[in-house]
């Protein structure tokens, strides 16, 4: 029966010997290598502010509307004030005015809940359209019967609406 040696262990490299010198470079290479990693992944991470966001956002996507009709009436309310916007959309005759009119509350509401939610007072009269867009969704496709058995496409256009309202700074 051979006696065996009990070899030094890595994790103490006074004790280590010259054949083990590499071992021992290396799991010491690899725990520096955790922390820079570490490091790294902690700077990609969004840093927490201690502040809310003062913008509150609504969308609203696949609007039965095409993106033309619809910024014909949002870009009337770019950039005003959500009560004078929502005035100007309670009455126009167009029919997206609905529609952009019930995304506009949607963002008012989301910035009242925001506000509650970071324990911190809203003023709604101060809220202002920041940013409005209309986007192309999806176009619904369709056939409709031509003359002498033909087929001709329909194409029905959505809309996709983006508003985003602020606090206006200041006063």
């Amino acid at each position: 029966m051979a006696i065996r040696k009990k070899a030094a262990s890595p994790a103490t490299p006074a004790t280590a010997s010259a054949a083990d010198a590499p071992a021992v470079a290396t799991a010491t290479t690899a725990a520096a290598g955790r922390k820079t990693a570490a490091k790294k992944a902690a700077a990609r991470r969004p840093v927490q502010r201690a502040e809310p966001q003062p913008d509150a956002t609504a969308i609203q996507r696949g609007a039965r509307q095409s993106p033309y009709k619809m910024r014909l009436v949002i870009d009337q309310i770019r950039g005003k004030n959500v009560n004078e916007a929502l005035g100007l959309l309670k009455f126009s005759k167009k029919h997206a005015a609905k529609q952009i009119e019930k995304t506009l509350n949607s963002a008012v509401a989301n910035a009242e809940y925001a506000a509650r939610q970071a324990n911190e007072s809203l003023d709604v009269d101060m809220l202002f359209v920041k940013h409005a867009i209309v986007n192309e969704g999806p176009k619904i496709k369709r056939f409709m019967p031509a003359a002498q058995g033909r087929a001709t496409p329909i194409q029905k256009r959505t809309s996709h609406v983006h508003i985003v309202v602020g606090a206006k700074e200041g006063k």
